[in-house]
């Protein structure tokens, strides 16, 4: 009998997606293949100790309170060497980063894997870091023909309002390097937009403004087989009650959204979203999975939102949600996740 592949589920971390990382690590501790893997829990906490975490752990809402790291758990010291309990190896064939956004959507744990010489699913460390960064990522969009929202940057420190002007409300005001719309504020008039700013400027040095686009919010998964990315079906977000848009409460809290599976859009439109959708994939030198988050205006434009190469991940989670839609199980993408990062050359040398 073949020994089984152990896999670190890394979850947790120090950003404002914490909770959302650990509901992720509980979704896959449920559904990954035990006939193949075994898996081991390490958990990030919130001030950036790793810690070994027991799989009886709840990694849930429990009643609206979100799941956190607990920092009292046995110490795990993680550096270039590899990791180690109680100066004890913990032997690793790969690494499962569930961390959503900085500190390790960013490229910061690629980076530590690539020097540990440990395999890991996803992006590399350019990738994850561009993608994480919209501010960068949005250019390069640009420059492979996708339609991107009109706006601006501003550097903490360093903006003025001139650099507002000329761009129509309502806006969106976002942090550049956040996700789960975090810090995400809709102004619909200049006495608004200091205020929402600064609530940016909280979660990050460098906040994006841009002009809302009016249209349907369209979601895409990307997944890549044999080398190759392949689109999932296309989701759309209904966003119910008085959310202003798809806001982290609307996400993760309140039951405030659901997810169709359009049928009424024009002819091409739903190929032309998954061809675009891999073009951005491939635009940012992704590896492995992404999902792309697009708008479908009425003037019948594509505008691209962003790309997470770490989306959300419990079985409930728009990502499995959009494979499932096509036949492919929420166990399957954990196993051809897991099964490519073995696989590939492209990451770890040693």
């Amino acid at each position: 009998m073949m020994a089984k592949i152990r896999v670190a589920i890394l979850f947790g971390g120090q950003s404002s997606e914490h909770e959302i990382s650990c509901i992720s690590a509980g979704g896959i501790l449920g559904a990954i293949d035990r006939e193949r893997f075994e898996p081991i829990l390490i958990g990030i906490t919130r001030g950036g100790k790793w810690v070994l975490v027991d799989q009886s752990a709840a990694l849930e809402i429990i009643d609206g309170t979100l799941p956190e790291v607990d920092p009292t758990l046995p110490a795990i010291n993680a550096d270039i060497h590899g990791f180690k309990v109680n100066g004890e190896p913990l032997e690793i064939d790969v690494l499962f980063p569930l961390l959503h956004g900085p500190y390790g959507e960013d490229g910061t744990v690629q980076g530590l894997c690539e020097m540990a010489g440990i395999r890991y699913v996803g992006s590399g460390v350019l990738a994850s870091a561009v993608a994480m960064d919209k501010s960068f990522a949005k250019p390069i969009f640009a420059a492979v023909g996708l339609k991107v929202a009109a706006g601006t940057v501003l550097k903490k420190g360093e903006w003025s309002a001139a650099q507002i002007e000329g761009l129509s409300y309502p806006l969106f005001i976002k942090p550049a390097r956040s996700g789960s719309s975090r810090g995400t504020t809709k102004v619909k008039s200049f006495g608004e937009l200091t205020s929402a700013i600064e609530h940016a400027f909280e979660f990050d040095t460098k906040v994006m403004i841009e002009e809302a686009i009016v249209g349907r919010e369209i979601e895409c998964g990307v997944l890549e087989s044999a080398g190759s990315a392949k689109a999932s079906a296309i989701g759309e977000i209904k966003i119910l009650g008085n959310h202003e848009f798809y806001d982290f409460e609307a996400k993760y809290l309140d039951g405030a959204t659901t997810v169709v599976f359009p049928d009424d859009l024009p002819p091409g439109v739903t190929q032309a979203i998954q061809s675009a959708a891999i073009i951005a994939f491939n635009a940012l030198g992704c590896e492995g999975l992404a999902r792309v988050d697009f708008f479908y205006t009425d003037q019948g434009e594509i505008v691209i939102n962003e790309l997470n190469t770490m989306p959300g991940f419990t079985a409930t989670s728009m990502f499995p949600k959009l494979w499932g839609h096509v036949g492919v199980s929420y166990s399957q993408i954990i196993t051809q996740l897991i099964d490519a990062a073995l696989s590939r050359s492209g990451h770890v040398t040693r």
